[in-house]
């Protein structure tokens, strides 16, 4: 034996992952998505009637059915507008109607869009059930 000579461990390997940098990653990007997800637009852009008509006021959980230009119906139930045809739209809104039939339905058509489209829509939403329908528009500027 060497008494001088140094005595070595063998050195193990780290077998533990830091963590600390993943969490403030995470962190930030939620800060940035708590930030951003307000500001998106989750309606269907369409350019709207301008009227003297007054407002409703406060509508519980109002069901908007959106009519582009070209016709196109968007059903937005509170979560996203969705692109649906005349019997998709017919089939859900009978089933919201059937859970509730108090809900408000609210038609928001653009000034462009053919009375044809917002007329047939009125009558799919007359086959699905639904009592009462508003519609939306804008107040002129003044």
């Amino acid at each position: 034996m060497m008494p001088d000579a140094p005595i070595r461990r063998r050195s193990r390997p780290m077998a533990e992952i830091n963590v600390v940098p993943y969490i403030d990653v995470m962190l930030v990007l939620l800060i940035i998505f708590m930030i951003t997800a307000p500001m998106l637009n989750l309606g269907v852009e369409v350019e709207l009637p301008q009227g003297q008509a007054e407002s409703l006021g406060d509508l519980e959980e109002p069901l908007f059915i959106s009519v582009t230009r070209d016709g196109e119906l968007y059903l937005n139930t509170g979560d996203a507008a969705e692109l649906v045809d005349g019997e998709t739209l017919v089939l859900q809104v009978t089933a919201i109607v059937n859970r509730n039939p108090d809900v408000q339905v609210i038609i928001g058509g653009d000034q462009q869009a053919a009375f044809q489209y917002i007329y047939e829509t009125t009558t799919l939403l007359q086959q699905a059930g639904v009592a009462s329908i508003g519609f939306m528009g804008e107040l002129p500027p003044e």
